[in-house]
């Protein structure tokens, strides 16, 4: 086994986007699946850092926070840009996948029966930005000629997003491509279409 182990519940959620990550860069990892019962219990809840999971160990080094673990993963993988200035907007770049996330988090666990129509409606108003971005780059990638771990996150977010309106990148060719391209590496195709990924559901509350 690896040198990576991920704590979380049995879901994609906070951690799709490190797996396929790590899954790209040909890491083998161990993952600890807490069952929601027992989390309640506290326990466990208590030695979080901020009482959340997911939790990365990398050897003897523990981490929290997903957006956190995978700049750790950049770091490590040389998914961080080349310099200080494609790290910058590498970062910028996740921030801005954060904030799309966090909207689509909210849909899911508290409007998804009241405003699933309407988040869809306005959805081309946050992907445009994406779309922008990668056209103007032309790489194929959203900041330099290589993934960074802000392109996993995107990536991961797009395919959630495709599953909930199998249209959404149809007038975003630079998005579209993207998804294309990043399924297609063999390694994340042989993880996409493992029974560990296709098993987990994508958000702990069956909702997708």
């Amino acid at each position: 086994m690896g040198r990576y182990t991920i704590t979380y519940f049995g879901v994609r959620g906070r951690c799709g986007a490190m797996r396929i990550m790590m899954a790209d860069q040909g890491q083998e990892w161990k993952e600890i699946v807490v069952d929601f019962a027992d989390w309640m219990k506290g326990d466990l809840k208590a030695t979080c850092v901020f009482g959340q999971l997911p939790k990365l160990e990398d050897g003897g080094f523990a981490l929290y926070q997903s957006n956190a673990i995978l700049r750790h993963l950049g770091r490590n993988h040389d998914a961080y840009g080349k310099d200080g200035k494609e790290a910058a907007l590498i970062d910028m770049m996740c921030d801005g996948v954060e904030d799309l996330r966090l909207k689509y988090v909210k849909m899911i666990y508290q409007e998804y029966d009241t405003g699933k129509d309407v988040y869809i409606k306005d959805l081309p108003n946050h992907l445009d930005k994406f779309e922008a971005v990668m056209a103007k780059n032309k790489t194929g990638f959203l900041v330099g000629d290589k993934p960074s771990f802000a392109d996993y996150s995107l990536f991961e977010v797009l395919l959630n997003h495709l599953v909930l309106c199998s249209s959404c990148l149809d007038t975003f060719p630079s998005l579209k491509s993207f998804v294309e391209k990043m399924s297609a590496r063999p390694k994340i195709k042989t993880f996409l279409d493992s029974e560990a990924y296709k098993q987990l559901p994508i958000n702990g509350n069956g909702k997708q």
